[in-house]
């Protein structure tokens, strides 16, 4: 599982390949992932936006950008930990995902990025 530290704030990510819902026959190949952050710090951060970078096996990089993540924008106390899980199609059967979230230090009001460490995206018939 990859993982990733940044200013004190561990990234930890799970991929799994949907085959029930993705459709190989149109070019349709979904992913999901769980996302686990951990603030190993010593001051709350909350997470204000993210940044991914997804990139397919023709090499065809989408960028996607917004606030938080689900809809949320969590605030992590020190030694607290966030889970989420999202998901994203890709046209082919591999491909790879990296990123960064937006951070706040909460009793500094000072913006740091933390990086998300890149993953695959697998299907699981190119396993074999």
């Amino acid at each position: 599982m990859p993982s990733q530290t940044t200013e004190r704030i561990k990234v930890h990510v799970q991929s799994r390949y949907e085959a029930e819902i993705s459709v190989p026959s149109k070019f349709k190949f979904v992913h999901s992932y769980e996302i686990t952050i951990e603030n190993q710090g010593f001051h709350p951060v909350q997470l204000l936006s993210r940044h991914w970078i997804i990139t397919d096996a023709n090499n065809i990089i989408r960028e996607v950008k917004g606030e938080g993540v689900i809809g949320q924008q969590p605030i992590l106390e020190p030694q607290e930990i966030h889970q989420y899980q999202s998901w994203s199609p890709i046209p082919t059967s591999v491909g790879k995902m990296k990123g960064s979230y937006l951070m706040k230090n909460l009793d500094t009001e000072s913006l740091f990025e933390v990086f998300v460490p890149e993953f695959q995206l697998i299907a699981d018939f190119k396993l074999n």
